[in-house]
């Protein structure tokens, strides 16, 4: 699964040089801050998209037990505590809003990628003999969010390196 990233850009690299010329730690700071800011509604999006992502199975065939299982926390909200933001102002500066598949439950490490191509095949409740597809309606909740999301994130990060290129001169 892709990130979302926007990381050096010429514009990012000579800026990142004249902020470690210029010495300020605050100045370096505050830069990443509003950088991170950028992000942060393509990752709210990100993780409002996986809540919302519907999921539909063939259902249950009559007469049959099953239910949600409570030993595990909520599915949906396990995926969304996975995607984050990280922002670097060293070598290659920039923002990333990324999957973080250690945040995932050890069986879950490829759910996000599954569902985002559309289909979800996983044993039920754990039984390897037994599978059972969902699907998801519509897919693409990654790919498309972040399609939408990017130039968004990109024109802020720009208004931003502005306003710093202009603090700076």
């Amino acid at each position: 699964m892709r990130s979302a990233q926007i990381l050096g850009t010429g514009q990012l690299i000579e800026l990142s040089r004249r902020l470690r010329a210029a010495g300020g730690p605050k100045l370096r700071a505050n830069t990443a801050r509003r950088v991170r800011r950028a992000a942060e509604p393509l990752h709210r999006d990100l993780q409002q998209a996986i809540r919302s992502q519907p999921l539909v199975s063939e259902g249950r065939k009559p007469g049959k037990r099953g239910g949600p299982s409570p030993t595990t926390r909520p599915f949906r909200a396990m995926l969304a505590g996975g995607i984050r933001i990280s922002v670097r102002s060293g070598g290659t500066p920039g923002a990333r809003v990324w999957m973080d598949f250690s945040r995932l439950e050890p069986g879950a490490r490829g759910v996000p990628k599954q569902i985002d191509d559309g289909r979800l095949r996983h044993p039920v409740f754990g039984n390897k003999r037994r599978w059972a597809n969902q699907w998801a309606r519509p897919s693409g909740w990654w790919t498309k969010t972040v399609r939408d999301g990017t130039p968004r994130m990109r024109a802020e990060i720009e208004r931003v390196l502005g306003d710093v290129r202009r603090d700076l001169q």
